[in-house]
């Protein structure tokens, strides 16, 4: 084995070990479940009712394990399987197992199913050279062992077969190698799909900068340099998901590529984890870039960036100066220019810069300011802006209030959350515009794909212990795709189960997932997690508290879904995924959500100087603002509309719609990575991170859907091969087929049905039935071998036996024969025997005897090796004897060959002679052609400079058209209709005038003609009757035309009525609107009252935080005077020495001082008493405090009712807005309808008006034409001129009817514009559509130009044909005066006369054919477009519908959104009341333990004063130390008081927070009961008009049904014509062959006549008789040149036309590609007229050779007369020679003149019917000019269409684009204020958590004087206790007076010295 096979080939010798398969079988060993090894091996040793005792394998130890958790184990099989769908026992024990041990043994790819499962080696192994991919190459999946390669070759193979597309999925975790394996599948198709090695398409393939494939391979370093980073887990990862296009061709070679990528993690780019990087292009530009480049982008050093949060991180065996230049490398190999590179770098450049700018606070206000500017002017230097512009918009933006805007001063936080939102979305807009970049430089071929393979690079399902809204978005990929893998396992299931026949319960698998993916992405009715936040970020005062309140509100009886059993602070919801459950946090989900941007920055950045910046830049209407997610409160926020903005869940929502719908499209394959351990060892595995992957990966998922099905499939030869030992007898000898075998050998083994079916070439087995199977054979085989050994066994224990046998017998026999020896040894003559014997003869006789027989022997052999020697050489002669003539035959043939070669070779010379004579033709007729093609594109170049200065024009009269409806509402607008009628009159009249003129200079004209037309008088009283018919009919509609104007004017009164009623509505709707705006405004102040309220609470707070630190320097004050008492009490130690000597003296005097004691007890009383007293007020005041606060809540919740009852109305109005706005838009669809078919009428009677105009344009001409009846018909042209000015007259009234139509609808229009300036969309739909109709009206009279167009053509052909036929008149006259010449002549002349008018017949019959097929043809053409209309009209109504409905979802969410955004304020407020009771409850508690301690601390005090003023009184001196003890107290006293009052203020602060919270709750109850019944309310509405609008799609549906049964019938009388058409050429084949036979004959005919000529020419007379002859023939041969000559150029003509007919066909085609992809059915319409156009080529080209053909046979018979004119004239010398013999001659003669007669004949019927035959193919191609003409209209028509459609959706997008910047200026409002909000939030926390620190500072301090005084009383009590006994000891012990302090302090005691006892003296 190769080094590269150990890593891809199992070593089977390994795995079919007897050894291990005996051992499997004996101890029947499991799985067991292990904390250590997930699963370790054991076998089980007893049962004990549901638990096992098992003992382990490896350690011998015996465990009790539940038999739920033991798992069965494989036999030793399927040990190292290649795919794991084939184990039979199908659990995760033996998958991991198996990959272990694959993993183990260096091989990392396996299958499973569909998958194929990939664990990252961790180092470099040699399975991707260029030899490993030449060896899988066209090679199948199960041929070859598991390789990426495997996969990418099947998918290319089946794309190849198929003709289907293919994508390789691969995800998982981050380090696991999916980006490594995106790069293999790309390196191997690129080298087995790459166009440069072949020379076929060398134009598309040689690119500017190098080949496609390498471009291909070098946008991977790009996108790795701008999208990977360094993470904990992976060096190099992929921070973006991408799906990568790689589009083929119909050859299989790739022509293009394009890159989509899927959520960017912009947020490394400010800020990373510990050991992290940013991303890789920050670091490659600051050490790969020059001196020159440094200076440019004004680079800097690593730790001088805020945003490089852990300066320069390197990675290990990396050079970033290397891959900068690699990244510049492949710059230039996808030819992305210098300028855009250094764009580029300066954007990565000015991110770095944006991090360091600093804000700070300025003295007095919270406002932001930028000290030092100098990062910002370095940022706009790199961006192109202005450095004050750019710290204005930072610092103070501009913000619209209503229809103001004004400038807001921003906050540090503020500016600092701005300046990160620019860096970050800067970032992303650079990495799109890369990803665009290197898309247009991998689509540069010009060659279309045929086909394409999309691999998906993205990260798999990821569990962390707290997940976000990125991880929600993965999960929510990856259960798609796991949906879509379980969907297509599904399918192969059914394709397999069906294929063999199985009945089995299908299960659609991929519904397992569906309530899962419902839950996250369901739209409506609950809506879902992605629904709820969208609805979320629509509120003001939304939070991510209350959108989890909503999510748990509306989705919390969902199966998939709980709430945790957790804290708050871990996790807010869990979702059930298929992987398992995995809890999220919403924090900060609503802003990830919005994304929201500073606009002011972003429009400076539109505007940059720099052109790179300013791309990138460009969409800026499309942000969301920071003050519209902020400043929701202000008045222009009324005014929202609908779509403001695309949050990032409906962006993200979008692209993976689309992914999965062409994933959908494509035939999947799967790859999953997964990393075998985090410490990126190689060789190291670890169980549970690889069991979590597989679960997470979908593996697992697979395998249970294995389970479902029959997963073990065996085909009938294995089967019984395998199993035919356990089933003996079952199976009959002879031969029997495998199913039938398999069948039997079933039935014997009496399997469960359940757990089998039998297919058509295999069993299908459940998982673990082969298991079982191979059990059981293994028994059978273990006995088989036993007895097999047993009887063994005993064959060679009998064989022994027997052997001892004949041993016992021999050795009785030599026993016997040594005894006989011995006997005889001595015996005199048995030695002379032994002697004598050998010297006999008889002896000798047997040894030569057997000499000879030896030498017979051999003799024989040689005698048989000769015989064979000379049969084989017999043999060999034979063969070449057969050989020699074999070869003799071959030269034979092969010379027979080279003979037909030489003449095959001579005949293609010719034939390449002749096709490079065609050659040199069609090159000279292609010339031509580009030249008319060249004028023609001039000529169009023309006509679209007309239209576009009709476009202008259009414009400029809409413009003037709108002026003038303004004006029409004033009271002088009827003057000006009646001044507009009197010019349209005047024009008509002038016009009239025109016309009469140029009829009177016709007319003149005409005069002069009319001699040479009298005999064309008669047929134009024929054409005069018709015509009079004609205008009697025009007469008939122009009266129904008349009927139909008066019920339009009658429907439009009605509509002037309904209009009156409408504009009343909208007049009370406008006073409604003003009486809101009112409302808002008072809550608007009521608002800015209430904020600043807030604001003086806020001063408040900072008096207390000033109070608080001056407490604080009191504590510190006071600590110092506690180390001064520390001092005085080392002092007052030194005293008690001397107090142990005066103890005595102190007995007596203490008796004297008991009545001081009761003095001091007094004093305590009072005290007492004076602090009840002060504890009395103080409970007084805050019963006051507390009922303000309640009055002011009272207030306070008054004025949210009304807010609330004010926002009730407001939203009822809104409802019965909507009602109107829907009555209004369907009113003003009917209208626009009715305008429609207004403007359809008149076109239709301009167009009559028109063909009116032209017959009588005709008459007159004619009528001119005829002088002799001038005099008598004059009377009639004056009637029919009377006539014309009355149907003129009608007509003029007419158009001044329609003018006051058209006239009325304006007015109608612009009152309608009254009403649109309100309702902005309606008005741009309708002068859509009013420019809609005026492009129809224009079209049409193009269309009718072409008509008219078209007819002149017919016209001209039509007399190009007269003109033939005048020729032919001519040739016929000529024949006749030629015919008295001689009788011969004559007779020719008959027959000439007898042929044309056979051929004037033929040519009337086919040209009757020509109208007829002419008219069914434009039949079809009229059905065809029809049809199209009809479904045009169908389309409008499906969109208008469509667009319906997406605006009633919009009106919905914005509804929701709000409702949520209150329920996320309300949420809010509950959770700040809840954390304040908290605090409040956590203050009072300290409160009562510090009165306690107070309280203890007082009667400790009044005891030490009392037992301090006894030793005052016993003892001066130490009177003195007490006194200072005393003064220390009472200081201690006053600070206890003073935090009595500090905490006493802290008390009703605390009250105060604990009324704002009961405030908000019931306001937030109020506000959650009224939401809920809004909602209630809108979505009743809603699923009302879903279901009106289902409704409509299933009629919708039923027309499209009866449209596609048209075209059903359309595509069958297709097919009849074109097998006509096929019919048609059958019939033109066979008449070139009549007529190749008739030329035959004429080359006979021309042989005999010039015997004929000879015997002819014997006298002077016959000869010039002869000769006369022969020159009216030629003249007659010319004439028929000259007429051919005529037809090819007609030919030619056709051709040229057909040609340009094919470029117009090709430019349409080109436009129709390009909008295939908007229109689905058009491009299938597209589809068909192509194919039946290729077939209308073939055909052309099939007809243009036969012509070619007969020009061909024409001009060889042109030679042919001329060789018999040179005959003649060699002839006429011979015929002196033969006069003598004339006599002879006469009388054959005769005879030989009536041959001649039958010959001419015969052959002029066959030219007769060659020139039928020729007729008949230019009536063809005439037809096919039609058909093509025709054609080419309906695809002129299509592209208008699509024109149309082009124009509309780009004036929606104009309204979307004006929405969604409305929409913005509110959600920048609404950030705005929820910034506000947070941060009084912050600071209101942070208030509450320094008050906490002071808290807590003062009760360690408590702490410390409680400890310090209870050691006081200590001492004190112990010296009173002795003091009061009789019997104080003498012996006195020192102790530590700082015991206590020094325990505070962790200090040990000192030890206690005793003292020597006195006596007293």
């Amino acid at each position: 084995m190769s080094a590269a096979d150990k890593f891809l080939y199992v070593d089977r010798n390994m795995v079919n070990n007897p050894l291990a398969q005996a051992d499997w079988a004996t101890k029947k060993l499991v799985w067991v479940p292990s904390e250590r090894l997930g699963f370790e091996a054991g076998c089980v040793k007893e049962e004990r009712g549901d638990e096992c005792v098992v003992e382990l394998a490896d350690s011998g130890k015996k465990i009790s394990v539940n038999k739920d958790d033991i798992q069965k184990m494989n036999p030793p099989k399927f040990s190292k399987v290649e795919d794991m769908a084939e184990l039979t026992c199908l659990n995760e024990a033996s998958v991991l197992h198996n990959l272990k041990e694959r993993y183990y043994s260096g091989l990392i790819y396996t299958y499973s199913g569909l998958f194929c499962v990939v664990i990252n080696p961790y180092k470099n192994l040699p399975i991707y050279s260029e030899e490993i991919v030449d060896m899988y190459k066209g090679k199948k999946r199960h041929e070859m062992p598991p390789h990426i390669y495997a996969i990418t070759d099947t998918s290319y193979r089946s794309m190849m077969q198929d003709r289907e597309d293919q994508s390789i999925l691969c995800t998982g975790e981050s380090g696991a190698g999916k980006t490594e394996n995106t790069k293999k599948v790309i390196q191997y198709l690129a080298h087995v799909a790459s166009s440069h090695k072949t020379k076929k398409d060398q134009n598309s393939s040689i690119l500017s900068h190098g080949e496609l494939e390498k471009q291909l391979l070098q946008a991977n370093p790009i996108l790795e340099a701008f999208g990977n980073g360094k993470t904990v887990k992976n060096d190099n990862s992929s921070r973006f998901g991408k799906f990568i296009r790689i589009n083929f061709d119909v050859n299989g070679y790739i022509v293009g590529a394009n890159i989509e990528t899927y959520l960017l993690e912009k947020s490394r780019a400010i800020r990373q984890a510990k050991d992290e990087r940013t991303f890789h292009i920050f670091y490659y530009l600051l050490t790969g870039a020059g001196d020159k480049l440094r200076n440019e982008l004004l680079l800097e050093n690593y730790n001088n960036y805020r945003f490089l949060s852990n300066g320069n991180v390197t990675i290990p065996g990396q050079q970033d100066k290397d891959l900068f230049t690699e990244t510049l490398e492949a710059f230039r190999i996808m030819s992305i220019p210098e300028d855009e590179q250094i764009g580029l770098l300066k954007v990565v450049a000015s991110v770095l810069q944006l991090g360091n700018m600093s804000f700070k606070k300025e003295r007095h206000t919270d406002q932001a300011s930028m000290p030092d500017d100098t990062a910002a002017q370095k940022v706009c230097h790199l961006m192109g802006m202005n450095v004050t512009d750019f710290t204005r918009a930072i610092l103070s933006p501009r913000i619209k209030v209503g229809r103001d805007f004004v400038q807001k001063a921003q906050t540090q936080e503020q500016a600092e959350f701005a300046v990160e939102a620019l860096a970050k979305a800067t970032y992303e807009r650079m990495f799109r515009w890369l990803v665009m970049r290197i898309n247009k430089a991998l689509d540069k071929t010009k060659r279309q794909g045929a086909s394409f393979i999309g691999i998906l690079d993205i990260a798999g399902f990821e569990i962390f212990e707290l997940n976000s809204f990125e991880q929600l978005c993965i999960n929510y990929t990856n259960e798609k795709l796991q949906q879509l893998f379980n969907h297509t396992m599904f399918i192969l299931e059914q394709e397999e189960y069906q294929r063999e026949g199985i009945e089995w319960s299908f299960i659609d698998f991929g519904l397992d997932l569906q309530p899962c993916i419902e839950l996250i992405e369901k739209p409506a009715s609950p809506p879902g997690i992605l629904a709820l936040l969208d609805e979320e970020c629509w509120f003001p005062k939304a939070t991510d508290k209350s959108f989890v309140e909503k999510v748990l509100q509306e989705q919390g009886t969902h199966p998939k879904f709980f709430k945790p059993k957790k804290l708050k602070d871990e996790a807010d919801f869990c979702i059930i995924h298929y992987a398992g459950k995995v809890d999220y946090k919403a924090d900060e989900w609503l802003m990830k959500n919005m994304d929201p941007l500073n606009d002011n920055v972003a429009s400076l950045l539109n505007q940059s100087t720099d052109k790179f910046v300013s791309e990138l830049w460009k969409d800026v209407d499309r942000i969301v603002g920071l003050d519209k997610v902020s400043m929701s409160d202000m008045p222009g926020a009324f005014k929202t509309r609908k779509g403001m903005f695309r949050t990032v869940g409906q962006l993200y929502k979008e692209q993976l719609s689309k992914l999965m719908a062409t994933l959908r499209n494509t035939n999947p394959n799967f790859v999953r990575c997964i990393i075998p351990n985090h410490e990126k060892k190689a060789g190291k595995l670890d169980p549970h991170l690889v069991l979590d992957q597989l679960r997470c990966n979908g593996v697992l998922e697979g395998i249970r859907i294995c389970r479902q099905g029959f997963p073990n499939r065996i085909v009938f030869q294995e089967f019984r091969q395998r199993y035919e030992i356990l089933t003996p007898n079952a199976i009959p000898k002879g031969f029997m087929d495998g199913k039938q075998a398999c069948v039997l050998m079933i039935k014997s083994l009496e399997l469960d049905p359940n757990l089998f079916r039998i297919g058509q070439s295999k069993v299908f087995f459940r998982a673990g039935v082969l298991a079982h199977l191979e059990e059981e054979r293994d028994m059978k085989i273990t006995d088989i071998i036993i007895s097999f050994q047993a009887w063994c066994r005993g064959y060679v224990a009998r064989k022994a036996f027997a052997k001892r046998q004949q041993q016992l017998t021999a050795m009785k026999v030599i026993q016997r024969n040594c005894a006989a020896y011995l006997k005889l040894r001595n015996w005199q003559w048995w030695r002379l025997f032994t002697k004598v014997k050998p010297l006999l003869q008889v002896s000798r006789q047997e040894e030569e005897m057997q000499a000879k027989d030896d030498e017979l022997v051999k003799v024989k052999e040689k005698h048989l090796y000769a015989e064979q020697q000379l049969q084989e050489m017999e043999e060999k002669q034979h063969q070449l004897s057969a050989e020699k003539m074999a070869l003799q035959e071959q030269l034979q043939a092969e010379t027979e060959l080279c003979a037909e070669a030489e003449e095959m070779r001579a005949r293609l010379a010719a034939k390449k002679q002749e096709l490079e004579e065609i050659l040199h033709d069609l090159e000279a007729r292609v010339e031509e052609e580009e030249e008319r093609a060249s004028q023609l594109q001039a000529e169009k170049k023309k006509m679209q400079q007309n239209i576009g200065d009709l476009e202008q024009q259009l414009d400029e009269e809409e413009a003037a058209r709108q002026k003038l409806q303004l004006e029409k509402v004033t009271l002088e607008a009827k003057m000006k209709k009646i001044e507009d009628d009197v010019m349209v009159l005047d024009d008509q009249n002038n016009k009239l005038m025109k016309e009469k003129k140029l009829m009177e200079e016709r007319i003149s004209e005409f005069t002069t003609n009319l001699t040479e037309e009298e005999e064309k008088s008669k047929s134009l009283q024929k054409l005069k009757t018709k015509h009079e018919a004609m205008i009697t009919d025009l007469e008939d509609r122009l009266r129904r035309e008349e009927k139909q104007r008066q019920e339009l004017e009658k429907n439009r009164r009605k509509l002037d009525g309904d209009f009156n009623e409408i504009h009343d509505q909208i007049a009370e709707l406008q006073a409604q609107i003003a009486e809101l705006r009112a409302q808002l405004a008072k809550k608007e102040e009521e608002l800015q009252a209430a904020l600043a309220r807030i604001e003086e609470e806020a001063a408040q707070k900072n008096l207390a935080q000033k109070k608080i630190r001056e407490m604080e320097a009191q504590l510190s004050e006071l600590q110092e005077d506690l180390e001064l008492e520390k001092q005085a009490r080392t002092k007052a130690e030194k005293h008690r020495r001397d107090l142990g000597e005066e103890l005595e003296a102190l007995k007596t005097e203490l008796e004297d001082t008991l009545d001081s004691t009761a003095a001091q007890q007094e004093l305590r009383t009072k005290r007492e008493t004076e602090v009840a007293h002060l504890k009395r007020t103080l409970d007084d005041e805050a019963k006051v405090h507390e009922q303000q606060l309640v009055e002011v809540r009272q207030k306070h919740a008054q004025a949210f009712d009304e807010l609330n009852e004010q926002l009730e109305q407001a939203k009822r109005n809104k409802v019965s807005m909507e009602k109107a706005k829907q009555a209004l838009e369907s009113e003003r669809n009917e209208l626009a309808i009715e305008i429609q078919t207004l403007m359809q009428g008149k076109g239709d009677s301009e167009h009559r008006r028109k063909k009116a105009e032209a017959q009588v344009q005709e008459l007159q001409l004619k009528h001119s034409e005829s002088e002799r009846q001038r005099l008598e018909q004059a009377e009639k042209l004056a009637k029919v001129q009377a006539e014309l000015e009355h149907v003129t007259t009608v007509l003029s009234d007419l158009e001044g009817k329609s003018i006051k139509a058209t006239k009325d609808c304006s007015a109608v229009e612009s009152q309608l514009q009254d009403v649109q300036e309100l309702l902005q969309e309606e008005t741009r739909q309708k002068l859509s559509n009013s420019t809609r109709l005026r492009q129809l009206e224009d079209e049409q009279n193009v269309l009718r130009e072409q008509l008219e167009e078209e007819e002149e053509a017919k016209r001209n052909v039509e007399k190009q044909l007269q003109t033939v036929q005048a020729q032919l008149l001519e040739m016929k006259k000529k024949v006749e005066q030629d015919a008295g010449c001689l009788e011969t002549a004559e007779e020719g002349k008959k027959r000439l006369q007898r042929d044309l008018e056979g051929l004037n017949q033929r040519m009337e019959e086919k040209c009757s054919a020509f109208e007829k097929l002419d008219k069914t043809k434009t039949r079809l053409q009229q059905e065809l477009d029809d049809l199209l209309v009809d479904q045009d009209h169908l389309r409008q109504i499906v969109s208008n519908l469509e667009k319906k409905q997406k605006k009633f979802d919009q009106m919905l969410a914005e509804e929701k959104n709000i409702s949520a955004r209150y329920a996320d304020e309300r949420d809010k407020a509950e959770a700040e009341a809840r954390e304040k009771e908290t605090r409040a409850l956590a203050l009072t508690r300290e409160l009562d333990s510090l009165m306690d301690i107070k309280d203890e601390v007082d009667r400790n005090n009044k005891l030490l004063r009392a037992e301090m003023e006894d030793l005052v009184s016993s003892k001066d001196d130490v009177g003195k130390s007490v006194h200072e003890l005393e003064k220390a107290k009472r200081a201690m006293e006053q600070q206890l008081e003073e935090m009595k009052t500090q905490l006493e203020e802290l008390e009703d602060e605390l009250q105060g927070t604990e009324d704002a919270k009961l405030r908000l709750e019931v306001n937030m109850q109020a506000m959650k009961a009224q939401y809920e019944r809004d909602l209630s309310g809108r979505d009743e509405m809603g699923e009302e008009k879903k279901r009106a609008l289902v409704k409509q799609v299933r009629e919708m549906e039923m027309e499209l049904e009866d449209e596609r049964k048209q075209r059903s019938a359309a595509v069958a009388g297709r097919k009849k014509l074109e097998l006509d058409l096929k019919e048609l050429e059958a019939g033109i084949d066979m008449a070139n062959k009549n007529r190749d036979e008739a030329l035959k004959q004429l080359k006979k005919i021309q042989a005999q006549m010039k015997d004929l000529i000879r015997e002819l020419e014997d006298t002077r007379i016959s000869r010039e008789e002869i000769l006369a002859q022969s020159k009216e023939t030629e003249k007659k041969l010319k004439g028929m040149e000259a007429e051919m000559i005529q037809m090819q150029e007609e030919l030619a003509a056709a051709e040229r036309v057909k040609r340009q007919a094919q470029q117009e066909r090709d430019e349409l085609q080109d436009e129709i590609n390009n909008q295939a992809t908007k229109n689905a059915q058009v491009v299938e319409e597209r589809r068909r007229l192509e194919a039946r156009i290729a077939q209308l080529e073939e055909e052309l080209e099939e007809e243009q050779c036969n012509t070619e053909l007969t020009n061909d046979r024409l001009k060889k018979a042109v030679l042919q007369t001329d060789q018999m004119n040179v005959e003649l004239t060699a002839e006429r010398s011979t015929c002196q020679r033969v006069e003598g013999a004339r006599c002879q001659l006469e009388r054959q003669n005769k005879e030989l003149k009536l041959k001649l007669q039958e010959l001419e004949g015969t052959v002029k019927s066959k030219y007769k019917a060659n020139m039928a035959a020729l007729e008949s193919k230019i009536a063809a191609l005439e037809e096919q000019l039609d058909m093509e003409t025709r054609e080419r209209q309906g695809a002129t028509k299509i592209v208008r269409r699509t024109e149309k459609k082009l124009k509309e959706i780009i004036l929606q997008v104009d309204d979307e684009r004006r929405n969604t910047e409305q929409y913005k200026d509110q959600v920048d409002k609404l950030n705005s204020r929820m910034k506000q909000l947070k941060r009084q939030l912050e600071e209101a926390e942070e208030e509450a958590q320094r008050a906490n620190a002071h808290r807590r500072k003062l009760q360690r301090e408590l702490e410390d004087s409680i400890e310090s005084a209870d050691v006081m009383n200590r001492e004190i009590t112990t010296l009173k206790n002795k003091l009061r006994r009789g019997d104080f000891p003498f012996t006195v012990r020192r102790t530590v007076t700082r015991q206590g302090i020094e325990s505070d302090e962790d200090s040990e005691s000192k030890s206690e010295i005793p003292e020597p006892e006195r006596k007293p003296e």
